[in-house]
């Protein structure tokens, strides 16, 4: 049943997300817009609540239910993100808005891109852990023992994109030869001067 509801809950996020930017750009009804939008992460709470009701109806616990607890965590953690990565494309699709710029690859701006992704992953996986951690200690769930691979996977995570972050700030990426970039995008290359012959 779980994994249903998981399915139900991704599709309902995206479904959700596309009426919301549909009615901003398409239909111009930003109100609704609006509320459409900031109830994204109700979609993944009422998954989690359908969890923690599963467990204390008796269910077993297995990799599913920590699954439903993460969808939550990353709503929180990258949930804004998400919408403002989809609305930059929608806009730029649907309502002739610019391009939207790529990721910054380069120098401090890079730097200062991977510490913004590694404090969403940290604020994800903290959240996660705690609901975990909720869903063990109120639910009196047998096999709950399975959750607790999620912390080492959650804990890696955060370990990972912190390390990458601080490599990035310690040794930063620099461009090609010849390239002009600005805030960590190259938007050009520099003419070579030819030698008088």
């Amino acid at each position: 049943m779980i994994v249903t509801l998981i399915v139900a809950a991704e599709a309902a996020f995206w479904v959700v997300l596309a009426l919301g930017l549909a009615t901003r750009y398409l239909l111009r009804w930003r109100r609704t817009s609006t509320v459409l939008l900031a109830g994204l992460p109700v979609t993944d709470l009422v998954l989690f609540l359908l969890t923690f009701l599963d467990l204390r109806g008796g269910a077993t616990a297995s990799w599913t239910h920590a699954l439903a607890a993460s969808y939550l965590g990353f709503s929180v953690g990258f949930g804004p993100s998400v919408v403002r990565w989809a609305d930059a494309r929608f806009l730029h699709h649907f309502a002739g808005g610019p391009k939207p710029l790529p990721a910054p690859k380069y120098g401090a701006e890079r730097s200062r891109h991977e510490w913004v992704v590694c404090r969403r992953t940290l604020v994800s996986a903290a959240i996660t852990v705690t609901l975990i951690s909720a869903l063990k200690l109120f639910t009196d769930a047998s096999g709950t023992e399975v959750f607790d691979q999620w912390y080492w996977k959650l804990g890696i995570a955060a370990a990972v994109n912190t390390a990458i972050a601080v490599s990035y700030t310690l040794w930063p990426k620099r461009p090609p030869a010849g390239a002009v970039v600005e805030d960590g995008r190259i938007v050009g290359w520099k003419i070579p001067e030819r030698a008088d012959r």
